[in-house]
């Protein structure tokens, strides 16, 4: 068997592929992407692929790989980076690696609901440049996130993993999703609605939509203009979600409070893009999974993935295809 793994991983997921001694292994050791031209060329023969969300698995590489090819598993719960229906066309098995990562994504979500309500970016800012100069009773002034009401759009796994955390700061919440879970409305105290009504009664928006062609700049021009003036924003989902220059328009004209982004589009967001300069804008690097404990859940996964696929065995989590 080849193998080609696309990126440096951690040790145990490497040592777990090298225990298959059958494997020849090829790894791009490097924290850097894998060049497009370098991947078109080692992926020639393979019969298996280990990649991540930045590698592009399109028609170009499935061809350059050849008929020898029969899993590709990515490290990642997203998958839009695999071109699945060309995939599905040569029976190849695409594995990838939900579950493991929905608590860390839910607790950053939190954690930017928090920053952005209370204007944590600005204020630390302000220390910083000398501005704290005396106690004033409505300097930095944010909203409170307990009581507030939290619209979650797309209602999987993270979706509840936020209703379950929300929980405890008293908010009402409303969902919207493509399918109601009435199961869920009684288990989590959260009720449905449309997207305009969630868009215009909450005070916290949090997005967790797959990225279609339907969701692509789902927040936009009009769906911001129908968001409060002191709602808040979070995107940990996809950049593609959201229109980035409808997004800076809104924020720079105070059309909405704040907006606090793991994601953006394009990602890497250039270091020059006028958001980085609001300050009522947040930006983190796509960092939502990223603790210790569920990268390696989620490298673990990918080589169990891989291993079992290649072994003509049920992947732990395959995409049905």
């Amino acid at each position: 068997m080849r193998i080609l793994v696309t990126r440096k991983l951690a040790q145990n997921v490497v040592e777990k592929l090298k225990a298959q001694y059958e494997w020849d292994l090829d790894i791009w050791d490097f924290d850097e992407p894998i060049p497009r031209d370098e991947l078109l060329q080692r992926v020639r023969g393979v019969n298996g692929i280990l990649c991540l969300l930045t590698d592009k698995i399109d028609a170009e590489v499935l061809d350059a790989a050849g008929d020898s090819l029969r899993i590709i598993s990515t490290m990642s719960v997203g998958y839009d980076h695999i071109d699945i229906e060309e995939c599905k066309k040569r029976s190849i098995r695409v594995g990838f690696t939900p579950d493991v990562l929905t608590d860390s994504v839910a607790d950053l979500a939190m954690a930017l609901m928090l920053n952005a309500g209370r204007r944590i970016k600005e204020a630390s800012e302000a220390a910083k440049n000398g501005q704290w100069t005396y106690w004033r009773p409505y300097w930095m002034t944010g909203y409170d996130l307990t009581g507030s009401t939290v619209g979650i759009v797309g209602f999987g796994r993270i979706g509840k993993a936020i209703a379950k955390r929300l929980a405890g700061f008293n908010c009402k919440i409303k969902y919207y999703d493509v399918r109601r879970d009435e199961q869920a409305e009684h288990e989590l105290g959260v009720e449905y609605a449309e997207l305009e009504e969630v868009l215009l009664t909450s005070d916290f928006v949090t997005l967790h939509v797959a990225p279609t062609k339907e969701t692509t700049n789902m927040i936009n021009k009009d769906t911001l203009s129908k968001m409060k003036n002191t709602a808040v924003l979070i995107n940990t989902s996809r950049g593609s979600l959201v229109n980035t220059e409808d997004l800076a328009d809104a924020l720079s004209q105070k059309q909405i409070f704040a907006a606090a982004l793991d994601t953006v589009n394009p990602e890497p967001l250039p270091s020059e893009h006028r958001l980085y300069s609001m300050s009522n804008c947040l930006i983190v690097p796509h960092i939502a999974s990223a603790t210790t404990e569920t990268r390696n859940k989620m490298g673990l996964l990918a080589a169990d993935n891989l291993v079992t696929g290649l072994n003509n065995q049920p992947m732990p989590k395959e995409i049905n295809i």
